[in-house]
């Protein structure tokens, strides 16, 4: 049984879904009534998109309100998992934010915890019984729109060991090699460098997980483009977009999920999450 506590995000298919009405109090806390009339004895799946801590306030307070129904098996599916960049301390003063969401996630004894393409590998470290869904089948269905003549390109070295097993997954799509510079105390991006001299007038294909301003993908875009590259193409596993889409334009299309929220009119196209 299925528990949306999103109700325009509703990933699991062809499951009976757990009625309930939340709502937030004027001093700021959120609220959960769930209809009691469900069978507690079989597993729950919460879904859920993770924005903010009222969020994850929400997702607390339900896990609460299911144990005292009795209910025993509880999975969770976040597919954005909140700070997930942070999964570093780079100076001195800043908090490891992946592991305060992971601490309060694994306070809730949950039985399995799905996660949609993870930026790192420090996100299933620290969840508890957390299991990745790449973004294997994600590029898959981008490919049936743009065709499979195409160059994969990893923008930094950040994302080289996820994309390998997306080109092999897709039978071996060729990947080019792209670096980057980054100044940790100010977030300035700079020396982009792409890996291949000439690129003959392919169309090149970027992968990766997040787009939150868009300033590594255009100037990686530019350099593309130097190295003779022919349309470009933008895939982002969790789109936040938060500088528009209009920084965007040196992109021929780009895609998303829907894992972080929903692209109504909006110059991308969105492939939405099953699980």
């Amino acid at each position: 049984m299925i528990l949306n506590l999103d109700p325009k995000f509703a990933p699991v298919l062809n499951q009976e879904e757990i009625k309930f009405q939340s709502f937030t109090f004027s001093g700021g806390e959120p609220h959960i009534k769930i209809d009691p009339n469900f069978d507690t004895t079989q597993k729950i799946t919460i879904t859920h998109r993770l924005n903010s801590f009222n969020d994850l306030g929400l997702l607390c307070i339900t896990v609460d309100a299911l144990r005292r129904m009795d209910v025993k098996v509880i999975d969770l599916f976040i597919p954005y998992f909140p700070a997930a960049r942070q999964d570093r301390v780079m100076i001195k003063g800043e908090s490891l934010s992946v592991k305060v969401y992971a601490d309060i996630i694994n306070g809730l004894q949950l039985n399995k915890v799905f996660v949609f393409d993870a930026h790192s590998e420090v996100t299933p470290a620290l969840v508890n019984n957390c299991e990745v869904i790449p973004n294997h089948t994600f590029i898959q269905e981008v490919l049936k729109v743009i065709g499979q003549n195409v160059k994969l390109i990893s923008p930094d070295g950040g994302a080289l060991k996820k994309i390998y097993k997306v080109s092999e997954f897709l039978g071996g799509v060729e990947v080019v090699e792209c670096s980057k510079s980054r100044d940790v105390k100010t977030g300035k991006l700079s020396g982009f460098k792409v890996y291949e001299d000439d690129l003959n007038g392919m169309d090149c294909l970027i992968v990766d997980d997040i787009c939150d301003g868009g300033g590594t993908f255009v100037g990686l875009a530019e350099e593309l483009k130097k190295k003779n590259a022919g349309k470009l193409y933008l895939a982002v596993s969790h789109g936040i977009f938060n500088k528009g889409f209009e920084v965007l334009n040196c992109f021929d299309k780009i895609f998303t999920t829907n894992s972080v929220k929903d692209f109504e009119g909006e110059s991308v196209e969105v492939i939405k999450i099953t699980l």
